[in-house]
């Protein structure tokens, strides 16, 4: 088992990338650490584990990670749960306005900020005692292709993001003589309740079938399909494993080949 016995935090529950990144952890032996604004998307993604029959360790702590005091709380209470913190999946965010950059509302920009960039931040910064007192942990950064490939009316949320990519490589430097990788993982397009509800609405809007709309997006990407949210959470959970033990500051692209320079 890739986390066995590690104590992950993973936040940005949801429906898609997030639940099916606690199922990963857990399916790999970890104590899992569900972090969400929803408690009914908590109560979701344990029973999801559930499900599994593993017997899984888990802990539900609500977190808006854009609160610098819920993010303190979040870490303390895996502390007093299970003793420290090994892994760190920052899964949260917000997508923000999709408006031209001439039509930005920068209010709503800051907002996306405080989710995408700081929150993850601050819940990072909160974590890294707890690992530094283990003797190492493994960070990985949820990011997105649009920082690499610019698309129509995401600058916002791209520029939160290109924030985050930035400050990851800064604390891959620096935390690493402390154990403490700190990796990226861009997602591009992925199959799961976000795509699948576009979809829905592009074909409907075009007048055509969603099986056009969804070979339309293909055709763009290297494998010529849409990467599975559940297949992407994979890759995640390599870079927090000990198989990616000499793997720090990298930018892994999770994106079928979407992106190719």
């Amino acid at each position: 088992m890739l986390l066995n016995n590690k104590v992950a935090i993973v936040s940005g529950i949801g429906p898609g990338l997030g639940q099916h990144l606690a199922t990963h952890c857990a399916k790999e032996g970890a104590h899992v650490v569900l972090a969400a604004r929803s408690a009914d998307k908590l109560d979701a993604a344990e029973a999801a584990i559930a499900s599994l029959g593993l017997n899984t360790r888990v802990l539900k702590v609500p977190t808006d990670i854009a609160d610098p005091d819920a993010c303190t709380a979040l870490v303390a209470a895996t502390c007093a749960h299970f003793g420290g913190v090994d892994v760190l999946l920052n899964s949260a965010y917000t997508g923000g306005e999709m408006t031209p950059v001439e039509n930005a509302n920068l209010a709503d920009w800051r907002n996306t900020m405080d989710t995408n960039f700081f929150g993850s931040m601050q819940l990072t910064l909160a974590a890294v005692p707890s690992m530094k007192q283990r003797g190492g942990g493994a960070i990985v950064m949820v990011n997105t292709m649009v920082v690499r490939k610019a698309m129509a009316y995401n600058a916002g949320y791209s520029a939160s993001k290109g924030a985050l990519k930035t400050a990851t490589a800064h604390l891959a430097l620096e935390l690493g003589q402390y154990g403490i990788r700190v990796n990226s993982a861009f997602m591009g397009w992925m199959w799961g309740p976000n795509v699948q509800g576009y979809v829905r609405q592009a074909a409907a809007s075009q007048g055509v079938s969603e099986e056009r709309v969804v070979e339309g997006i293909a055709q763009h990407i290297a494998l010529r399909r849409i990467p599975t949210d559940a297949n992407c959470a994979k890759a995640v959970i390599m870079l927090a494993s000990d198989y990616a033990s000499e793997v720090t500051g990298a930018c892994l692209d999770v994106n079928g080949g979407d992106f190719i320079p």
